[in-house]
């Protein structure tokens, strides 16, 4: 299957901030208190144009108390 998976890692992330009600902000105050700094627009950025790490992608999740992730088959 011929994927964007920028595309589809980035919907994922708003879907999950979408699912729990997290806005940027809230998400940029969950990431602080688990030490990672990041400013409102610098995430707005980096999850509009999908570039960030996996890494990043799971410390969004873990700070969001996401346990378990549904994907697509």
């Amino acid at each position: 299957m011929d994927r964007d998976w920028t595309a589809y890692t980035k919907g994922l992330l708003r879907a999950e901030m979408a699912r729990r009600q997290i806005t940027y902000k809230g998400l940029v105050d969950k990431l602080a208190a688990i030490g990672i700094s990041e400013t409102e627009a610098n995430l707005r950025n980096k999850i509009s144009r999908g570039s960030f790490t996996g890494a990043f992608l799971i410390q969004c999740l873990s700070a969001m108390g996401v346990t378990t992730l549904h994907l697509e088959g």
